[in-house]
């Protein structure tokens, strides 16, 4: 579930290809994309989001559509099972220019899943395409911020603690499911950043749920912010929105669910 508005970029498909690999923590291997057409990509900043189309084998990038709203995925749909990309969904941890770069972490879980494999194995000069979808982050007045992510959602918590004004004061809570997957993350002084690790076996959420339920908040002054796993994401929305948090000043997203596989 999400309350997260798509954004269709102006700039529509980009072509890039894989200029370095690197595993920067245990869990988590970052790729970092590049090219002359990347220079066409409008950097945002916070928690930007794009459509990643992951290569498979016997993949093609010269007939995927330009948008990716009901139309553009109906075409791309339409397209040869067996050529087609798998589309997955991912949030620019970093973006430079001259040249241009764009750096993506995939959380790797052994084989699991299509994106993860690849990143894991992807090697220089690999095609790959992207079209950028905006931001979730929409804040509204209040005194302070909450931002809650699990693993998956750590990139979108650090671009959104990269580019928070300042004087920001509030709190982050996030989760993982080992302690050296832990990153180094932009934050303003006056934003208290927990780190909180569950058991590898336990459910997301078993730990960073009743973190955020111990918080001392003021619930009529918070914009709160949570992302990555369908239960930590839903389970902080509902917990707040009973504490008395306006609904207008929660923004959530699930990026995946548990047991399912991503769509």
């Amino acid at each position: 579930m999400s309350n997260i508005a798509v954004t269709h970029a102006e700039g529509g498909l980009v072509h890039a290809a894989v200029v370095r690999t690197e595993r920067v923590t245990p869990n988590m291997q970052r790729i970092t994309l590049g090219g002359r057409d990347l220079e066409r990509f409008e950097f945002r900043g916070f928690d930007q989001w794009f459509r990643l189309a992951v290569p498979v084998e016997n993949a093609r990038f010269d007939n995927l559509p330009d948008r990716f709203g009901m139309s553009g995925y109906l075409r791309y749909l339409s397209l040869p099972k067996g050529t087609r990309p798998v589309i997955r969904n991912y949030t620019v941890r970093g973006f430079r220019r001259d040249p241009a770069e764009l750096d993506i972490d995939f959380v790797i879980h052994g084989d699991a899943g299509v994106a993860g494999p690849w990143a894991a194995a992807a090697e220089l000069g690999a095609e790959i395409a992207l079209i950028d979808q905006g931001c979730g982050w929409k804040p509204q007045p209040a005194g302070s911020v909450l931002l809650v992510s699990d693993e998956s959602g750590l990139p979108a918590i650090a671009g959104v603690l990269r580019d928070l004004p300042r004087d920001t004061v509030g709190h982050a809570v996030v989760e993982l499911f080992d302690a050296a997957d832990r990153q180094h993350v932009e934050a303003p002084e006056g934003v208290d950043v927990r780190w909180v690790v569950r058991d590898p076996h336990a459910a997301p959420g078993t730990v960073a749920l009743p973190a955020v339920a111990g918080l001392d908040i003021r619930v009529d002054d918070v914009y709160a912010f949570a992302v990555g796993e369908s239960a930590i994401a839903t389970g902080a929305r509902r917990q707040l929105v009973g504490r008395g948090v306006p609904k207008t000043h929660v923004t959530f997203c699930g990026y995946w669910k548990a047991g399912k596989a991503a769509g």
